[in-house]
């Protein structure tokens, strides 16, 4: 596999959301907005690509039957580095996001990526292999983000361009079931052709 498809993999082929259907729990709690979906998207990325790194690293010297709680170990250490950073540079993103960043921890785009990518692959491989499912992870919680904040209060990234209100259930846990699903068929829909 080339360097360059392990990165557009995570983009359409193996998209974390709209394709293996994984991390579900952050993609539609998190994206009643374009910026906190795209804040997500990258706090996740950055576990990703350093986890993979690490664990593509040590999984020869761990034993076979350890290895799952090593890499929780692992993830988790990052997730808590990614706390810390966030606190104290970006408390407002910290705030927003909340719970869903402790959360990443048991992400299971981030363990199985480790499981099924970084524990076989080299560390450049699973440093663009984290980069490619990460940005696809990014990029699809953004557009859910998007479609969400226009529909449910007329505005992108905070930008107000629709006057009123929008549709409420949106900005509401059905409108997250409602993108996510339409945005699905469409995805498969264009990825097919």
């Amino acid at each position: 596999m080339s360097k360059l498809s392990l990165i557009t993999k995570g983009f359409i082929k193996e998209n974390p959301t709209f394709v293996l259907v994984l991390g579900m729990c952050p993609t539609l709690a998190t994206t009643s907005s374009a910026m906190n979906g795209l804040e997500m998207g990258l706090a996740t990325l950055f576990v990703l690509v350093l986890s993979n790194m690490v664990i593509s690293l040590i999984s020869p010297l761990v034993p076979d039957k350890v290895h799952i709680p090593v890499y929780i170990v692992v993830i988790a250490t990052f997730v808590t580095v990614l706390q810390f950073v966030m606190q104290a540079y970006t408390p407002s993103v910290y705030q927003t996001l909340g719970l869903f960043i402790p959360l990443i921890v048991v992400n299971c785009i981030v363990l199985g990526r480790a499981e099924a990518f970084a524990n076989k692959n080299g560390v450049l491989d699973s440093a663009l292999d984290g980069i490619g499912i990460g940005l696809g992870f990014t990029a699809s919680l953004t557009v859910i983000g998007i479609v969400r904040e226009i529909l449910g209060s007329g505005s992108i990234f905070g930008w107000k361009f629709i006057s009123g209100d929008g549709i409420l259930a949106f900005v509401m846990a059905p409108g997250a079931f409602l993108a996510l699903g339409y945005l699905m068929v469409l995805f498969n829909k264009l990825a097919k052709k």
